[in-house]
């Protein structure tokens, strides 16, 4: 005598607890679950041997019958035969219900029939098995999925649901969702799952509210072991799963939230100003300054901005804008056009009087000396003078500035712009000395003996790397992006004639293409290795570079550089088709056999990233170098195995954003302050801080519907492609207005 039940709750894994519980209920008894140890195989329904399996496994049945079990079993791994029907859900492009072999690896069904996440987003991890599933990162996505390799990573088959996460994933939170759930599933007769179940639910929500304790981390693996080992069903056996598995891969975001008050996905909003103030490297209280604006308080919105960053309209005119990208009112439309209205604010202030000189804390002993004067240690400079201290900022160059100077275009940055920026940082004291390498003719031990107490190393990235091909070092005319922007940004004489070719897809790259446009070149030929998709440059430059007349080759490889009499004459290349992703997440491009071409070139600009030049720095080796070419330092300190010495920028992270070079110098002053005033260094992230309340603007429904994020205006084109004149003409006042009346004012939501 057999007996099947079926039990459509969503969720597999709790089949055992709430279908024994039916079995109960048709027995005319109360609904409980059975201890898991009580098979129903052997005593079910009236206590006799009943089948207890979901929908899919009586559909695998008829089909097994009709083909054989031999058929069946050669399908699969030697231990998890069959097929397996996932659920495919969560930041996917392809979402819906498949079914694969046992054994078929993660990336096969997330990329390959998913078509990977969505927009673009890095992938961060995958969840398995429904609720009560575990969560499997990033660098086990070549897994084969089979019930031994769930179950050896932390997670379960169970449902067959896949969630798949992005980026923007918060593992906390997600873990915290999860127990939500399954407190609401948990049927409540053994206490380790109805208690156990609400305390984990407390302390998740606890940490995701920014009061979260150390000891809450132990008190969570704690707790798990007590309800997998002492639960009566599988639910309160595999609901620490989700627990478990998110302290297991990704414990750093858990420090984070409590150690930090923190969220790095910029998800839980007990320690999120807003996702845009979250996002951007230096804090800057985004919301607050663009509603200033919208109420027309722009002189209050640059201070507002200084506080965090004193570069307001160099940012306003290149700055990546990472806080766009996590703008909610994305969500709706387009995101707030956060860049344009920091530019609009600034070049108003500056034009208007200048800006306000910040006030100082009364003047201080210790001498800071900061090698180089780029973004990273100009901002330190500024903040460490803010402190009171004597600063002296030692470049190497004829001109300060860094790659503000020597490495960005005057169309899209003009000099006089950081000229105003960098003479307002002079303002509170800095010396800034030009023409100083130092480790060349001064060394640190010379810098101590006239006073100086601390140092901080933030010297740019900017010897380029080659391509090494053959004939690269053959012929004339092949040379590094930062030599030839240095080049033109310093008026000096360049010639690279008619045909240029710019090897690599970054910012520096449609810099350099864009830079010979108003050269005077005729033919300009951007090759990139991998498709549009994959290009590191932001969209709006690419587009910009096309409207110019720039051709970008897509899928492109330079395989060989071709000369004659000493000089360059053709580039030749092989075209590229995508295969599997590689350690950056991106499909690595593989050459096509027999697609080989020439492209005529009178100069071959590479563009293929750059390093920090060691060479000069004589105590570099003594302060620490990794095999990167960059200094070693604590990462959240930034201090070196020197005590005194400190590093920050490209000359760490390698090449990296303005606003991030800003925040990095930022940072840095507040750990050289402490440790000039004899305090603990402070090991953790500098959240950010919401630096006023700004009342929102009254907008009418009406002018709700009409607003729309603006096209930013542009020169005539005849005056972009043969003048170095600002490209970008910014925002007009009303437009300014209007655009920050579309701000969703995150900041202000509960």
């Amino acid at each position: 005598f057999g007996f099947s039940i079926k039990i459509s709750t969503g969720a597999g894994a709790f089949v055992c607890g709430e279908s024994t519980a039916l079995m109960s209920s048709l027995e005319g008894r109360v609904g409980r679950p059975r201890p898991k140890y009580v098979h129903t195989v052997e005593k079910g329904f009236r206590d006799r041997p009943s089948a207890l399996n979901n929908v899919e496994t009586w559909a695998n049945v008829p089909v097994i019958i009709a083909r054989g079990a031999e058929w069946f079993a050669s399908i699969g791994t030697e231990k998890s035969k069959g097929t397996k029907v996932f659920s495919l859900v969560g930041k996917i492009r392809n979402s819906g219900l498949v079914e694969v072999p046992m054994g078929t690896a993660l990336r096969e069904i997330i990329y390959d029939i998913g078509n990977g996440t969505l927009d673009g987003r890095a992938f961060k991890a995958v969840q398995t098995g429904g609720p009560s599933g575990g969560c499997i990162p990033e660098e086990f996505i070549d897994t084969p999925v089979d019930y031994e390799q769930l179950t050896k990573l932390g997670s379960i088959m169970g449902s067959g649901g896949m969630i798949v996460m992005d980026q923007d994933t918060c593992m906390v939170n997600l873990a915290r969702y999860f127990m939500e759930f399954l407190v609401e599933e948990s049927c409540g007769q053994c206490v380790p799952c109805r208690e156990g179940l609400k305390r984990l639910l407390q302390i998740l929500t606890d940490i995701c509210e920014g009061n979260g304790r150390e000891e809450h981390m132990g008190l969570l693996e704690e707790l798990c072991l007590v309800l997998r080992d002492f639960s009566l069903c599988g639910l309160g056996k595999t609901a620490p799963n989700p627990i478990m598995s998110t302290l297991r891969y990704f414990r750093e975001e858990y420090e984070a939230h409590i150690r930090d008050h923190q969220c790095p996905a910029l998800v839980c909003k007990g320690l999120v100003p807003a996702p845009c103030q979250n996002a951007c490297p230096a804090g800057i209280d985004v919301p607050s300054y663009v509603a200033l604006i919208g109420h027309g308080r722009y002189q209050e919105a640059v201070e507002l901005i200084r506080q965090d960053n004193p570069f307001p309209w160099v940012c306003g005119l290149i700055c990546v804008h990472p806080c766009e990208k996590v703008c909610s009112r994305g969500e709706v439309d387009k995101p707030i056009s956060i860049r344009s209205l920091k530019g609009f604010a600034a070049k108003y202030a500056a034009t208007m009087g200048g800006y306000e000189k910040k006030k100082l804390a009364p003047l201080r002993e210790e001498k800071v000396a900061v090698i180089g004067s780029g973004p990273a240690g100009l901002t330190a400079a500024y903040f460490l003078a803010r402190e009171g201290y004597p600063v002296t900022v030692f470049e190497a160059a004829p001109l300060a500035g860094g790659m503000l100077r020597v490495g960005i275009p005057e169309y899209r940055l003009p000099k006089e712009f950081v000229e105003t920026e960098i003479e307002s940082i002079k303002a509170l004291g800095v010396e800034i000395k030009t023409n100083t390498p130092i480790g060349r003719d001064v060394t640190l031990d010379d810098l101590r003996n006239e006073g100086f107490s601390a140092f901080y190393f933030a010297v740019g990235a900017h010897k380029g790397f080659r391509l090494n091909i053959e004939g690269e070092s053959d012929f004339d005319g092949v040379m590094d992006c930062i030599d030839f922007l240095r080049k033109v940004n310093l008026s000096e004489e360049v010639d690279v004639g008619q045909r240029v070719v710019v090897v690599g897809g970054g910012y520096s790259s449609m810099d350099a293409s864009r830079t010979c446009v108003r050269l005077g070149v005729p033919e300009i030929h951007i090759v990139y290795r991998r498709s549009k998709d994959e290009m590191p440059a932001m969209e709006e430059e690419v587009r910009e570079a096309e409207e110019e007349g720039v051709k970008i080759d897509y899928l492109t490889i330079p395989k060989r550089v071709k000369g004659r009499d000493g000089k360059v004459t053709h580039l030749e290349c092989i075209r590229a088709e995508l295969g599997e992703r590689d350690e950056s997440g991106r499909r690595r491009p593989i050459p096509i056999k027999g697609t080989e071409f020439d492209i005529e070139a009178d100069t071959i600009i590479l563009s293929i990233g750059q390093t920090v030049d060691m060479a000069h720095i004589i105590d570099a080796q003594d302060i620490g170098v990794t095999p990167r070419n960059t200094f070693r330092v604590n990462p959240e300190t930034f201090q070196t195995k020197i005590p005194d010495v400190f590093a920050g920028g490209d000359c760490v992270t390698g090449p990296a954003s303005v606003i991030e070079a800003i925040g990095a110098g930022k940072k840095a002053a507040r750990t050289i302050h402490r440790y000039l005033r004899g305090k603990p260094l402070e090991k953790k992230i500098y959240h950010a801080v919401k630096r006023m309340k700004v009342e929102q603007i009254e907008v009418s429904d009406e002018e709700k519907e009409t607003l729309k994020r603006p096209d930013i205006p542009m020169l005539d084109m005849k005056k972009r492609k043969t003048t170095f004149e600002e490209a970008e003409l910014g925002l007009t006042e009303e437009m300014a207005k209007n655009e920050a009346k579309r701000c969703l004012r995150c900041d202000l939501h509960e």
